[in-house]
């Protein structure tokens, strides 16, 4: 894989521990951790992460590729974010605390809680859902 065979630069402010199962990762906005794929060899060194196969089968390819893009650097030092447009006739859209509240059509609001990590803001119709965790940000705007 050319994505998987790229070293991913860790920035500074960014701590890096691979474990026997876990990749754990630390920065200034979270701590995110991914479990190890077994196919896989990890190293940390000179401020980069380097993922090679230890072996040449179709789903050791798979894995290499997806596991450089799984962006938990990025996560732990920007963020993730995803907006949704509310648009509707009568269809509103509010966020009390960790819950979001969506006027949606039903004879009764629809109360949507937000998972551990996750924060939400409403600017008119917009709802912007954030988080560290690229994976439940885009699993919840889902």
């Amino acid at each position: 894989s050319r994505i998987g065979k790229l070293p991913i630069a860790i920035p500074s402010g960014v701590e890096v521990k691979v474990g026997a199962d876990v990749v754990e990762v630390k920065g200034a906005k979270a701590a995110l951790t991914t479990p190890v794929c077994d196919l896989l060899s990890y190293e940390v060194a000179d401020g980069h992460i380097t993922l090679t196969r230890k072996a040449e089968t179709r789903e050791s390819r798979a894995q290499h590729g997806l596991r450089r893009t799984l962006q938990l650097l990025e996560g732990v030092t920007k963020g993730f974010s995803k907006t949704l447009e509310v648009i509707g006739v009568g269809y509103r859209v509010a966020v009390k605390g960790n819950v979001i509240e969506l006027q949606v059509g039903f004879s009764h609001p629809v109360l949507v809680e937000l998972p551990a990590g996750l924060s939400a803001k409403v600017e008119g119709q917009k709802l912007t859902i954030m988080g560290a965790d690229k994976v439940l940000v885009g699993e919840m705007a889902a």
